[in-house]
Protein backbone atom coordinates (compact mmCIF):
# COMPACT_ATOMS: atom_id res chain seq x y z
CA UNK A 1 0.00 0.00 0.00
CA UNK A 2 1.43 3.23 -0.53
CA UNK A 3 3.01 4.91 2.26
CA UNK A 4 2.75 9.32 2.59
CA UNK A 5 4.46 11.06 5.27
CA UNK A 6 2.06 14.63 6.41
CA UNK A 7 2.41 17.00 9.20
CA UNK A 8 0.05 16.38 11.97
CA UNK A 9 -1.65 19.72 11.30
CA UNK A 10 -2.81 18.15 8.36
CA UNK A 11 -4.90 15.55 9.67
CA UNK A 12 -8.24 17.02 11.50
CA UNK A 13 -12.03 15.52 11.95
CA UNK A 14 -11.23 12.60 10.53
CA UNK A 15 -9.44 13.55 6.85
CA UNK A 16 -5.65 13.71 5.72
CA UNK A 17 -5.13 16.59 3.13
CA UNK A 18 -2.11 15.71 1.08
CA UNK A 19 -0.13 18.60 -0.54
CA UNK A 20 2.48 18.85 -2.63
CA UNK A 21 4.40 16.41 -4.93
CA UNK A 22 2.93 13.91 -2.68
CA UNK A 23 -0.14 14.72 -4.08
CA UNK A 24 0.98 14.88 -7.48
CA UNK A 25 2.11 11.60 -6.79
CA UNK A 26 -0.72 9.94 -6.04
CA UNK A 27 -3.26 11.49 -9.29
CA UNK A 28 -0.81 11.79 -11.92
CA UNK A 29 1.88 9.06 -11.15
CA UNK A 30 -0.17 6.52 -9.25
CA UNK A 31 -3.57 7.14 -11.07
CA UNK A 32 -5.26 6.38 -8.55
CA UNK A 33 -8.74 7.33 -7.77
CA UNK A 34 -11.95 7.74 -4.75
CA UNK A 35 -11.94 4.69 -3.04
CA UNK A 36 -8.22 3.10 -3.10
CA UNK A 37 -6.40 2.86 0.27
CA UNK A 38 -3.17 4.48 1.55
CA UNK A 39 -1.44 4.67 4.53
CA UNK A 40 -0.64 7.81 5.95
CA UNK A 41 2.25 8.67 8.81
CA UNK A 42 2.24 11.64 10.86
CA UNK A 43 6.12 11.69 11.27
CA UNK A 44 5.52 10.97 15.60
CA UNK A 45 5.50 7.09 14.63
CA UNK A 46 0.79 6.78 14.31
CA UNK A 47 -0.22 5.44 11.34
CA UNK A 48 -3.36 5.99 9.34
CA UNK A 49 -5.26 3.56 7.07
CA UNK A 50 -7.00 5.62 4.61
CA UNK A 51 -9.63 5.96 1.93
CA UNK A 52 -9.09 8.33 -0.99
CA UNK A 53 -12.20 10.34 -1.19
CA UNK A 54 -11.59 13.81 -3.44
CA UNK A 55 -8.97 14.97 -5.87
CA UNK A 56 -8.71 18.86 -5.85
CA UNK A 57 -5.82 20.98 -7.99
CA UNK A 58 -3.61 21.37 -5.59
CA UNK A 59 -4.26 18.43 -2.73
CA UNK A 60 -5.99 15.29 -2.18
CA UNK A 61 -8.05 14.44 0.62
CA UNK A 62 -8.49 11.38 2.64
CA UNK A 63 -10.81 9.86 5.14
CA UNK A 64 -9.05 8.11 8.28
CA UNK A 65 -10.82 4.80 8.25
CA UNK A 66 -8.53 3.66 11.43
CA UNK A 67 -5.23 4.72 13.55
CA UNK A 68 -2.28 2.77 15.22
CA UNK A 69 1.04 3.68 16.53
CA UNK A 70 3.54 2.56 13.97
CA UNK A 71 5.53 -0.63 14.82
CA UNK A 72 8.57 -0.37 12.62
CA UNK A 73 10.53 2.37 14.90
CA UNK A 74 12.92 0.17 16.76
CA UNK A 75 13.24 0.52 20.87
CA UNK A 76 15.87 2.93 20.84
CA UNK A 77 16.91 6.40 19.36
CA UNK A 78 20.21 5.87 17.52
CA UNK A 79 21.66 8.94 16.16
CA UNK A 80 24.32 8.41 13.38
CA UNK A 81 27.49 10.69 12.95
CA UNK A 82 29.39 9.94 9.96
CA UNK A 83 32.33 11.79 8.48
CA UNK A 84 32.34 12.73 4.94
CA UNK A 85 32.52 10.53 2.50
CA UNK A 86 34.48 10.99 -0.38
CA UNK A 87 31.83 10.71 -3.84
CA UNK A 88 28.53 9.46 -3.97
CA UNK A 89 29.44 7.37 -0.98
CA UNK A 90 27.12 9.24 1.79
CA UNK A 91 23.86 8.52 -0.60
CA UNK A 92 24.38 4.78 0.14
CA UNK A 93 25.12 5.98 3.96
CA UNK A 94 21.51 7.58 4.36
CA UNK A 95 19.69 4.80 2.41
CA UNK A 96 21.18 1.84 4.12
CA UNK A 97 20.89 3.56 7.68
CA UNK A 98 17.13 4.74 7.26
CA UNK A 99 16.67 1.59 6.48
CA UNK A 100 18.00 0.14 9.64
CA UNK A 101 16.35 2.34 12.21
CA UNK A 102 18.54 5.46 12.06
CA UNK A 103 17.15 8.40 13.89
CA UNK A 104 19.08 11.31 12.68
CA UNK A 105 22.14 11.39 10.36
CA UNK A 106 24.97 14.34 11.05
CA UNK A 107 27.82 15.04 8.75
CA UNK A 108 31.00 15.92 10.24
CA UNK A 109 34.62 16.95 9.14
CA UNK A 110 37.78 14.96 10.82
CA UNK A 111 41.34 14.98 10.02
CA UNK A 112 41.55 12.67 7.51
CA UNK A 113 38.37 13.33 5.19
CA UNK A 114 39.14 13.36 1.47
CA UNK A 115 36.14 15.42 0.74
CA UNK A 116 35.05 18.56 2.11
CA UNK A 117 31.74 20.21 1.83
CA UNK A 118 32.49 23.26 -0.10
CA UNK A 119 28.92 25.04 -2.56
CA UNK A 120 25.43 24.91 -2.32
CA UNK A 121 25.34 23.51 1.04
CA UNK A 122 21.90 24.10 1.13
CA UNK A 123 20.57 21.93 -2.09
CA UNK A 124 23.08 19.43 -0.60
CA UNK A 125 21.27 19.01 2.72
CA UNK A 126 17.76 19.32 0.71
CA UNK A 127 18.54 16.59 -1.30
CA UNK A 128 20.04 14.34 1.20
CA UNK A 129 16.73 15.00 3.44
CA UNK A 130 14.98 13.43 0.23
CA UNK A 131 16.97 10.30 0.15
CA UNK A 132 16.11 10.24 3.64
CA UNK A 133 12.14 10.45 3.02
CA UNK A 134 12.08 8.23 0.18
CA UNK A 135 14.03 5.34 1.85
CA UNK A 136 11.66 5.81 5.24
CA UNK A 137 8.68 5.52 2.74
CA UNK A 138 10.24 2.18 1.31
CA UNK A 139 11.38 0.88 4.09
CA UNK A 140 8.00 1.34 5.86
CA UNK A 141 9.11 3.75 8.66
CA UNK A 142 7.34 5.57 11.02
CA UNK A 143 9.17 8.38 11.42
CA UNK A 144 11.60 10.66 8.58
CA UNK A 145 15.14 10.69 9.71
CA UNK A 146 16.37 13.66 9.76
CA UNK A 147 19.53 14.38 7.79
CA UNK A 148 21.38 17.07 9.72
CA UNK A 149 24.34 20.36 8.10
CA UNK A 150 27.66 19.58 8.60
CA UNK A 151 29.59 20.04 11.79
CA UNK A 152 33.36 19.97 13.28
CA UNK A 153 35.09 17.18 14.40
CA UNK A 154 34.79 19.00 18.00
CA UNK A 155 30.68 19.60 17.74
CA UNK A 156 30.44 16.63 16.44
CA UNK A 157 31.89 14.74 20.23
CA UNK A 158 29.55 17.40 22.12
CA UNK A 159 26.62 16.11 20.61
CA UNK A 160 27.18 11.95 20.42
CA UNK A 161 28.99 12.68 23.67
CA UNK A 162 24.80 13.49 25.05
CA UNK A 163 23.53 10.55 24.53
CA UNK A 164 23.26 6.79 26.86
CA UNK A 165 25.17 4.72 24.72
CA UNK A 166 28.12 6.07 23.07
CA UNK A 167 29.82 4.14 20.55
CA UNK A 168 33.01 5.99 18.91
CA UNK A 169 34.09 2.95 15.79
CA UNK A 170 37.66 2.79 15.22
CA UNK A 171 39.90 -0.06 13.29
CA UNK A 172 42.89 0.64 15.75
CA UNK A 173 44.18 -0.79 19.20
CA UNK A 174 42.62 -0.06 22.37
CA UNK A 175 39.05 -0.73 21.40
CA UNK A 176 36.70 -3.85 23.13
CA UNK A 177 34.27 -5.77 20.77
CA UNK A 178 30.91 -3.91 19.63
CA UNK A 179 29.53 -7.37 21.02
CA UNK A 180 31.01 -7.08 24.54
CA UNK A 181 30.25 -3.36 25.30
CA UNK A 182 26.29 -3.47 24.20
CA UNK A 183 25.98 -6.29 26.34
CA UNK A 184 27.30 -4.27 29.28
CA UNK A 185 25.44 -0.89 28.38
CA UNK A 186 22.42 -2.79 27.78
CA UNK A 187 22.54 -4.65 31.06
CA UNK A 188 23.65 -1.35 32.79
CA UNK A 189 21.06 1.07 30.69
CA UNK A 190 17.92 -1.33 32.23
CA UNK A 191 19.07 -1.32 35.64
CA UNK A 192 19.58 2.24 35.72
CA UNK A 193 17.02 3.16 33.79
CA UNK A 194 14.11 0.60 33.14
CA UNK A 195 11.88 0.62 30.41
CA UNK A 196 13.15 4.08 28.82
CA UNK A 197 14.31 3.43 25.25
CA UNK A 198 17.92 4.58 25.52
CA UNK A 199 19.64 6.78 23.08
CA UNK A 200 22.47 5.63 20.88
CA UNK A 201 25.36 7.44 18.96
CA UNK A 202 27.10 5.50 16.40
CA UNK A 203 30.63 7.28 15.15
CA UNK A 204 32.05 6.87 11.72
CA UNK A 205 35.36 7.60 10.45
CA UNK A 206 35.57 8.45 6.57
CA UNK A 207 37.89 6.25 4.16
CA UNK A 208 41.20 7.76 6.25
CA UNK A 209 39.82 6.31 9.72
CA UNK A 210 40.61 8.45 12.41
CA UNK A 211 43.73 9.88 14.16
CA UNK A 212 45.37 8.88 17.19
CA UNK A 213 44.78 12.72 18.57
CA UNK A 214 40.60 12.43 17.96
CA UNK A 215 40.48 9.09 19.37
CA UNK A 216 42.45 10.55 22.42
CA UNK A 217 39.60 13.31 21.91
CA UNK A 218 36.63 11.05 21.92
CA UNK A 219 37.50 8.73 24.67
CA UNK A 220 38.07 12.14 26.83
CA UNK A 221 34.21 13.04 25.82
CA UNK A 222 33.14 9.89 27.47
CA UNK A 223 32.80 7.81 24.12
CA UNK A 224 33.88 4.03 24.06
CA UNK A 225 36.58 3.08 21.47
CA UNK A 226 34.95 -0.24 19.96
CA UNK A 227 35.65 -2.44 16.87
CA UNK A 228 33.75 -4.40 14.38
CA UNK A 229 35.49 -7.58 13.88
CA UNK A 230 38.30 -9.15 12.49
CA UNK A 231 37.84 -7.42 9.35
CA UNK A 232 37.70 -3.70 8.33
CA UNK A 233 34.60 -2.09 7.07
CA UNK A 234 34.55 0.01 4.13
CA UNK A 235 33.09 3.52 5.66
CA UNK A 236 29.90 3.34 3.47
CA UNK A 237 29.18 -0.27 5.11
CA UNK A 238 30.37 -0.06 9.25
CA UNK A 239 27.07 2.48 9.93
CA UNK A 240 24.82 -0.45 8.57
CA UNK A 241 26.46 -3.24 10.38
CA UNK A 242 26.32 -1.15 13.64
CA UNK A 243 23.02 -0.44 13.16
CA UNK A 244 21.98 -4.38 12.36
CA UNK A 245 23.78 -4.87 15.34
CA UNK A 246 21.67 -3.24 17.61
CA UNK A 247 18.77 -4.14 16.18
CA UNK A 248 20.11 -7.67 16.86
CA UNK A 249 20.98 -6.82 20.54
CA UNK A 250 18.04 -4.33 21.15
CA UNK A 251 15.21 -5.00 19.29
CA UNK A 252 14.84 -8.42 18.22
Amino acid sequence: MPRFFVRKEQIENGFVTILGDDAHHISRSLRMAAGEHITVCDMQKVEYECTLEQFLPDRVLARVDSERKSDTEPPFTACLYQALPKGDKLDSVIQKSVECGVFSITTFNSERCIAKEKGDEENKLRRRNKISLEAAKQSGRGVIPEVNATVSFSEMLTRAAEADIKLFCYEGDGTESLKTVLAREKARFTQEKGANLPTVSVVIGSEGGFSIREVEKAKEAGLIPVGLGKRILRTETASGFVLGCLCYELEL
